[in-house]
């Protein structure tokens, strides 16, 4: 493994989740959604984690620093920043606050006019930086279990394993004793993600609702959702290039492709940030065996929470290692195992699930047995026999 407190890192990859906002229902049966919205506390909670973030990665005395990235004022030919936006506000205004304390005013940024006029960016050297946004009409990569006919039918299939029946049977005390405080949603154990996002949205922001649950029900939900989520987002690791898994699928060509950039002498992108949601961090800890290794990031990652991808180079190659941050609760990353490793080489990981990605619109189209929605109209399957309705 690299030591990166002599060598440096070369570069950073970041998969940050949002910070907390209004409540976000799933339809339990196909997973298109309705967004959420931001809460104050949410932006501060992105602020702390972009301040987190600047100490690990920006400050020289760290020994995390990113050899040659602008500490002070940003250079934005050195990050490369997107988010979600489709819907609601809560990706994209997490992203814009995250960088507010990743790189926050400063005097610096001051610049002289022709005619001697020394101008400061408003609220004392506010620092813009560009963040891609990406809608959910313009392809799928970021929300690509939406609309894909191929992972409805994996929740079918999911909801009738015996580890589902397990924990829907141990759940029916729980879910019963919950019913008072549902307001009338739906207390099957298909609706847990919304049982549980319920709960924890008025435990958070509603004084009367947060004095009269018991707390043991917050704790009880969220282990179930747990349970439930980790079902729905992941196909066993034995199953890399399952459908459960294209929550992180569509992912990777980016994630491969930033990284492979940073060892390009010419490439100037030395920290790459993609604000999603939390089912990604759930498929990629299944597919890189994280999971196996580490069962306490088994589940939904809370707000706020971050991976990071470092890049080291030692004398002869590029090794990456996986970090992990779960929300505010967390003062410090936790180091993760790729495939049982600490780090490994970046060929060695690409090797490993290149071969898994969904890189393309037109590919997501054939992997999720869609031909009208999202853009696959543009492209002709009706010579292609493996599109069809009856493909398991």
């Amino acid at each position: 493994m690299v030591n990166a407190t002599t060598a440096g890192l070369v570069g950073v990859v970041l998969l940050a989740r949002h910070g907390d906002r209004t409540e976000y229902n799933q339809d339990p049966y196909t997973y298109n959604s309705t967004q959420g919205y931001l809460t104050p506390l949410g932006s501060v909670q992105q602020f702390e984690l972009g301040s987190f973030l600047r100490s690990t990665y920006l400050n020289p005395d760290s020994p995390s620093y990113i050899q040659g990235i602008s500490a002070d004022v940003v250079d934005i030919d050195q990050l490369f920043v997107r988010a979600d936006s489709g819907g609601g506000n809560v990706i994209l205004d997490s992203a814009y606050a995250l960088l507010q304390g990743l790189y926050p005013p400063s005097p610096q940024t001051s610049f002289t006019l022709a005619n001697g006029t020394v101008v400061v960016p408003p609220l004392g050297g506010y620092q813009y930086v560009p963040v891609e946004s990406l809608e959910f009409w313009q392809a799928p990569s970021l929300t690509s279990w939406m609309d894909c006919n191929y992972f409805q039918l994996h929740l079918a299939r999911a909801n009738q394993t015996a580890e589902y029946l397990n924990a829907s049977s141990q759940a029916l005390p729980f879910l019963e004793s919950v019913r008072p405080y549902l307001n009338g949603i739906s207390n099957n154990f298909t609706n847990m993600w919304n049982i549980y996002d319920y709960i924890n949205v008025r435990y958070t922001h509603n004084k009367t609702f947060y004095e009269n649950l018991p707390e043991t029900l917050l704790y009880q939900a969220r282990h179930f959702a747990n349970i439930h989520q980790e079902l729905t987002f992941t196909d066993g690791v034995q199953l890399q290039n399952g459908i459960g898994q294209i929550a992180i699928r569509t992912v990777l060509p980016e994630i491969f492709a930033s990284l492979t950039n940073m060892t390009v002498p010419e490439n100037k992108v030395k920290l790459a940030i993609t604000e999603l949601d939390y089912k990604q961090f759930i498929s990629l800890f299944n597919v890189t065996n994280a999971t196996t290794y580490d069962p306490e990031v088994v589940g939904i990652p809370d707000y706020n929470s971050v991976v990071a991808l470092e890049l080291s180079k030692d004398t002869d190659h590029y090794e990456v290692s996986m970090k992990f941050k779960n929300g505010t609760n967390d003062k410090d990353f936790r180091q993760l195992k790729l495939f049982g490793n600490t780090s490994i080489t970046l060929p060695e990981l690409i090797q490993q699930l290149d071969w898994t990605t969904v890189n393309t619109t037109m590919s997501w189209c054939f992997s999720c047995n869609q031909t009208t929605l999202r853009g696959c109209s543009a492209y002709n399957f009706s010579q292609d026999p493996f599109i069809s309705g009856d493909r398991p």
